[in-house]
Order: C-alpha cells, then structure tokens, then sequence
C-alpha cells in the first residue's frame, strides 16, 4: 500500500507540475485554456470555479495529463474570441507554452533538491574501506580509513565532499567526461593530508556497473571489523567468536576493516586450508581462535561463510544546507543530472549504453516505495529525479513530445509557414510508434527486474 502511495503520490506531483507550467504560461499570453486534466479517459471528478473558465478535471487513468487550449484546427471559434485561440498566437508565443512544461518540470527539481538539502541527509560519511586488490584505488596508494575531504571540479579548483554519496557522484561525473579524479584524504582525525589521483579516464566513458566500481575501487564506507549477530550453530559460533568480538588479524595479517575480512572469509573455499586463525579482542582482553569457514556455491562460485554479520553500520554525517546553499545545490544538481539523462540516451541511441537503461512505472513505484520508507528527504531526492528524467524527456526532438512540437516552431521560423497537415501526421503517426517502442522496452525491462532476470 505504501509503494502504491508513494507511486500516486509521485505521478500526480509531476504531472501537475507538468501541466501547470503549459497552463500557467497559456494564461499569461492569452490563451484560453478549456481544460487542465490529470489523467486520461472517463473524467471521476471536475470543477469549474468560473462560468466559461477552465475546467479542472481527475481523470481514471493516471499516466498522464493534458491541458486543452482554445484552437481553431480543433472546432469552429467565434470570430471575438479567435485572438485567445492558442493557434492564432505569435510564434514565440506559442513555443514559450509548449516549453513550459518540461522548464516547470525542472524548476521543480530544483526546488526538490533543495528541499532534500534544507530538510537535511543521513549519508555514510566519506571515509572508505580497504580497496580491491589490483584496482584503480589501492594502486594509487589509497588505504582503509582514509577521509576524503575534497576532490577536483575539473576547473583548477576543489569541491568538498560531503559524504561518500556525493564523493560517488564526482566518480560518476568524470567516468563519464573520461577524465581523471583527483582527491584530496586525511585520516579519520583530520591529520596527514595528501592527494591522489584516480585514472578513471581508463575507463572510455563507460557507464558505471558492478564490474567498473569493483575496478575503481572506491564506494565502500569504512566499517570496523565488528562482529554483529551470530548464528546459533554456525561456523562462528562453533569457533567461539561472540557478538561485539572485535578481529585484531587473521593468519597474522592485520585486518584493516569489515569489508577486508569480508572478502577473506569469501576466498577461504578456495584455499587449501580453509582453517584461520583469528586473533579477537574481547573484554578488553585479547583472544586466539581457530575459525574455519564453511564452504557454499554462489553464482557458480564457491566461497566461504561463517554465520555471522560482520561489522557495524558506517559512520553517518548529516548533509544540510542553509537557504542559498540548499538553492544552489539543487541548481547544480539539477544542471549535472539534465546533462547526464541526455548524455545517457546520446549513448543509448548510438549502442554505448545498453537499453537495460530505460526503466517504467514498475520501477518507478518500487524506488518510489524504497524512498518513502528512507525517510522525507530521500524521497524528495527520488522525486526530483524523476521531474528530471521526465523534463529531458518532453524535451526530446520526438513527434507527440514537446520537444517535437519545438522542432515545428523551429522549422516554422526558419522556413516562413507552418509544417503541412499530411507531414504532421505522418510525423506524428511515426512518433507514436517510437514512443510505443520505448515504453515496451522500459515495461519489458521493469519485469525483468522483478524476475530477478536484471
């Protein structure tokens, strides 16, 4: 019930949203506008506040809006109300109401974002854990515990980094710039500043998977290797081990935090002797144990477990903004995530991204649900990117779009006259196929994931 919500919650939020902005900007040239509807098909419920003004309609299905604007093409006009039909308006006019709605969509996200960062963010901090052997952070030297405090804009300058969210994002942001990323750690006491620098531009722009994280090896917080819950007759219960027990080192090696121990007690199938030798400190008092993993298949692999959670929750700070601040990181935000969601269909239009991308409404009101359930602010946060996504979108140079209905006007100031009837309805024909296709693939792909096939 609460996904459902949540997803109800969402789509009536954008498509006002949407929809206002094309109302809204009708309004302020003129137009009259007939209806502003959320939803398509048998109207529920309608309002008219004012004899012979607009009507305000919920309409049964709720995949959608629409206003509806006096317009000669669409019926006769009475020759005193032809200066209020949206087709009788100038140009520019008519272009700024088609925009409208995909800039409120964005202004929304702005405000969004800001809200998210007003309210304020419990994020991990940006203090990490062991990397990967062999990846792009432990070659350059980076070890568990450091705090990553800045890392490079890319204009001489640094950004600070708030949290491990954000220090992911700039790892995103120059992956796909194909440029490399220069941090700036400590300690986690503030102590033995230093700069390293992350070749992420080996990487040709990829879009960022499991397998290119693993490769970079940045994104894990810092956990103490602390053990949590133990599982009554598991590995680690028959070896002794206790919750709160903290491991010093295994085999004589020093264990640098959860994540590394992790990762050993994974590789112990695979060794010869699956035994190790724990070294825990327990009470304050200092403890050998024999602790010998039991061996599973997973994924066609064999690895290791021992029944118990291994460590802690990570550190958490609170990401929260001031009024300007906040404004002007959803601004930023905003920009950043517009230029990435064009970026990102670039790439799935020339085959360097894979369609896997595109995601419908099942997805939407599952990760509507998740955020919901996270908190105010990450729902905000969730909100805002799908007033993003949906804004790029309707400003796509597609027929039935309103970036296509741009593309008209361009082609309208350029050429001196209108588009002709049968070349809008052939285009308009093959946009409803193309828009079709994109939501079959994005529906296709929603259960897939839900399938676990994804």
């Amino acid at each position: 019930m609460t996904t459902l919500l949540a997803f109800l919650l969402t789509l009536g939020t954008l498509i006002v949203a949407h929809e206002y902005g094309h109302y809204r900007a009708a309004r302020w040239c003129g137009v009259r506008v007939l209806r502003f509807s959320v939803g398509f098909g048998r109207v529920l419920w309608r309002r008219q506040p004012q004899a012979g003004g607009t009507e305000f309609t919920l309409s049964a299905l709720p995949l959608g809006g629409y206003v509806k604007m006096l317009d000669s093409r669409e019926g006769p006009v009475a020759p005193a109300d032809l200066a209020q039909a949206f087709d009788r308006q100038p140009l520019r006019a008519r272009a700024a109401i088609v925009a409208a709605g995909p800039a409120a969509n964005l202004l929304l996200a702005v405000l969004l974002y800001a809200a998210a960062h007003w309210w304020g963010l419990q994020e991990p901090s940006a203090v990490l854990a062991a990397p990967p052997a062999g990846s792009m952070a432990a070659q350059a030297g980076l070890r568990a515990g450091d705090w990553v405090r800045a890392a490079a804009d890319g204009q001489g300058g640094w950004h600070d980094v708030l949290s491990l969210t954000d220090l992911r994002w700039q790892i995103t942001r120059a992956t796909l710039d194909g440029q490399p990323l220069a941090i700036q750690l400590s300690d986690r006491d503030g102590a033995h500043s230093h700069i390293l620098s992350l070749p992420l531009d080996r990487l040709g722009g990829r879009e960022l998977g499991p397998a290119e994280w693993s490769a970079i090896g940045v994104g894990a917080p810092f956990v103490e290797p602390v053990l949590g819950q133990i599982k009554i007759g598991g590995a680690a219960a028959l070896a002794g081990l206790r919750e709160g027990d903290r491991v010093l080192s295994v085999d004589d090696q020093a264990v640098p935090d959860a994540a590394w121990l992790r990762e050993r007690i994974r590789a112990s199938a695979a060794a010869a002797q699956a035994a190790m030798d724990w070294q825990i400190e327990r009470a304050q008092q200092r403890l050998i144990l024999r602790v010998e993993p039991r061996p599973i298949s997973e994924g066609g692999q064999r690895i290791g477990r021992i029944d118990a959670y291994i460590g802690q929750g990570p550190e958490m700070t609170t990401v929260q903004l001031g009024p300007w601040a906040g404004l002007g990181a959803g601004v930023e935000r905003t920009w950043e995530m517009s230029f990435l969601s064009l970026r990102m269909i670039g790439r799935m239009l020339t085959g360097q991204a894979s369609l896997r991308q595109l995601s419908g409404p099942l997805t939407i009101a599952d990760y509507a649900g998740q955020s919901v359930l996270q908190g105010v602010a990450y729902y905000l946060q969730f909100l805002a990117l799908v007033s993003v996504s949906l804004g790029v979108l309707n400003l796509l140079p597609l027929p039935m779009l309103d970036g296509g209905h741009l593309i008209y006007y361009v082609y309208e100031g350029v050429i001196g006259r209108p588009i002709s009837d049968l070349w809008l309805t052939w285009l308009q024909r093959g946009g409803a196929v193309v828009l079709l296709l994109m939501m079959s693939i994005a529906l296709s792909n929603d259960v897939a994931r839900l399938l676990g096939l994804q």
